[in-house]
């Protein structure tokens, strides 16, 4: 029986996993539970899985936390050092979906434990790729990736024939603004760029989509998971979002992985790897889909592919700045205080003020993350002022 603990359990990919590991009860024991601020749902988690332990990160929901675990041999607890404490209690495998920078820490203590860290968390890698993996060499750790373009090119690369990739295309859905013009983006507020036409995620990341941000983010992601340089990392939009990624090899050969457009279908992979497991995932049927479209992405309307790739050719802070300035412009869009495109413009300013300055310990990391939130915050415009940043 394979020990699992969860981080981000009751978020998006944490109700997925939950939804996997209740298929198959007899192969796994649950070890801790961390939760974000959704005690009823923690609690209900814990049980359905006879978990050990679990953490809900807002510490005043302990007290509704403890009520509902009464009586049922889960303990409970809170708040930051709680969360840390349970990352690092030794399991076989660990689920890293606590989104943000948040989840850093306890992605590290995860990956000191020695085992397997599925990897939902795109900060640990974009921000502190460094630290992360020194962390998995000096641990023996084994990094496995969860977003499902990441995973298909891990599945792709299977036969662990590295030294012949020649490069991977990672593909995008383009979402909701593929066909859209410039104008119409200026003018797009939260319900368009929130209508993604394929997947059904969170907030931030169906953002993402929709600036294309979560693609850049993915190829530093990629670049660090599969040790390659910028260059060798493509990007295609493929509105189907029925190939998740592709490795072009030495000798001409192309693999792709294929599935239907559903997040329990790479979260299996890595909770069953190096075997595979039964979903009740639904199968892709490709008479169905009938066709496959590809298309390069467009720079002009998607700046952030190009930033993407000058902070991960920048290095240092670089990527953890760009993804620390993107949470705090999304969050302003979603609250109305600048306009979509306006998102990749506030990134730009806070990289161009901060650069590229050493972060190769966690603490440098979440300085440079920290100072990237105050100079973002300081360029919105005051409320009643207009939709520009500053």
């Amino acid at each position: 029986m394979k020990t699992v603990s969860i981080l981000g359990s009751t978020g998006s990919v944490g109700c997925s996993t939950i939804d996997l590991l209740g298929q198959a009860p007899e192969r796994y024991q649950v070890e801790a539970l961390v939760g974000g601020r959704n005690a009823a749902r923690l609690a209900e988690q814990a049980i359905a899985l006879r978990a050990r332990h679990a953490v809900i990160a807002e510490a005043g929901q302990l007290d509704e936390l403890r009520a509902r675990l009464a009586g049922t041999g889960t303990t409970a607890a809170a708040g930051e050092a709680a969360v840390r404490e349970a990352a690092a209690r030794p399991v076989d495998w660990t689920m890293s979906a606590i989104t943000g920078a948040v989840g850093l820490a306890p992605t590290l203590a995860a990956i000191r434990n020695g085992g397997a860290v599925a990897l939902a968390n795109k900060e640990a890698l974009v921000c502190a790729g460094d630290v992360m993996l020194r962390a998995v060499r000096d641990a023996g750790a084994t990094l496995l990736p969860v977003d499902s373009e990441h995973n298909a090119v891990f599945q792709a690369m299977a036969d662990r024939q590295h030294a012949e990739v020649e490069s991977i295309v990672l593909t995008a859905s383009g979402g909701p603004f593929r066909r859209a013009s410039l104008d119409e983006m200026e003018q797009a507020g939260p319900e368009a760029a929130l209508r993604h036409p394929v997947w059904s995620m969170g907030a931030k990341i169906t953002i993402d989509s929709a600036s294309m941000f979560n693609k850049g983010l993915e190829i530093i992601e990629a670049a660090r998971l599969f040790g390659l340089e910028e260059h060798r990392i493509q990007v295609l939009v493929h509105p189907q979002s029925v190939v998740h990624g592709m490795v072009q090899y030495s000798d001409g050969s192309v693999l792709a992985q294929l599935g239907a457009p559903d997040m329990r279908v790479p979260i299996a992979h890595a909770l069953a790897w190096p075997q595979r497991m039964r979903t009740n995932a639904p199968r892709l049927d490709l008479a169905a889909v009938a066709r496959l479209e590809f298309e390069a992405p467009d720079p002009v309307r998607f700046p952030a592919l190009r930033l993407s790739r000058e902070a991960l050719r920048a290095g240092g802070a670089a990527p953890a700045v760009l993804s620390a300035a993107n949470e705090i412009a999304v969050a302003a869009f979603l609250a109305r205080r600048i306009g979509f495109l306006d998102i990749a413009r506030l990134v730009e300013r806070v990289i161009h003020e901060i650069g590229a300055p050493a972060a190769d310990t966690l603490d440098a990391v979440l300085h440079w993350d920290s100072e990237a939130r105050r100079i973002a915050r300081a360029c919105l415009p005051t409320p009643g002022s207009g939709s520009r940043a500053a």
